[in-house]
């Protein structure tokens, strides 16, 4: 048996001591290493759920769930890409260049009631549509145009609204036939 402890200077008082304050750093380092452990599970837990899975059987179902994924989104730009092209191809159908422009048919002072225009898209192709103003009547002509050029022969004011559309500033005033402005 030890002997008792009297005095915290002998060499069994300064050993009494040390073991308590070793034993007092052993229990809060216990404690504190609990704690982390803890928080590591609600990590794990968060991560891979409830479940039993180890981490590794984890990542193989995530890379599963990542591969699917991966799958659809290639699905769905192919999808989105055939929408593009097929947008593409009816925008190039619809009206690209446009131009009007005013003109006295007759020579007469009537305020350039006449008008010829140009509607074509983006292959430059489209209609003329021209009307004809005369005191007594008006007459309207529809002309189919391809790649630029009249089906039938254009008139002079026709030809200018074609040829302003292409330009590709249909908003600009033009000079109507006759040496009239728009």
């Amino acid at each position: 048996m030890l002997p008792p402890v009297h005095d915290l200077t002998s060499t069994a008082g300064i050993v009494a001591v040390a073991a308590g304050g070793l034993a007092l750093v052993a229990i809060v380092t216990s404690a504190a290493l609990a704690l982390r452990l803890r928080r590591v599970r609600a990590d794990q837990r968060a991560v891979l759920g409830d479940g039993e899975d180890d981490l590794v059987a984890h990542a193989a179902a995530l890379q599963s769930r990542f591969e699917a994924l991966s799958e659809y989104v290639q699905d769905a730009v192919a999808r989105l890409d055939n929408r593009v092209q097929l947008a593409e191809h009816r925008l190039d159908r619809a009206v690209a260049y446009r131009s009007l422009i005013r003109y006295d048919a007759y020579g007469e002072m009537s305020g350039r009631q006449s008008t010829s225009i140009a509607l074509l898209d983006a292959t430059h192709s489209g209609v003329v549509l021209s009307s004809i103003h005369h005191r007594d009547q008006t007459r309207l002509y529809a002309k189919q145009v391809r790649a630029g050029q009249g089906e039938l022969e254009l008139s002079p004011e026709e030809d200018e609204a074609v040829r302003v559309a292409l330009e590709g500033d249909g908003d600009a005033p033009a000079t109507g036939g006759r040496g009239a402005a728009s």
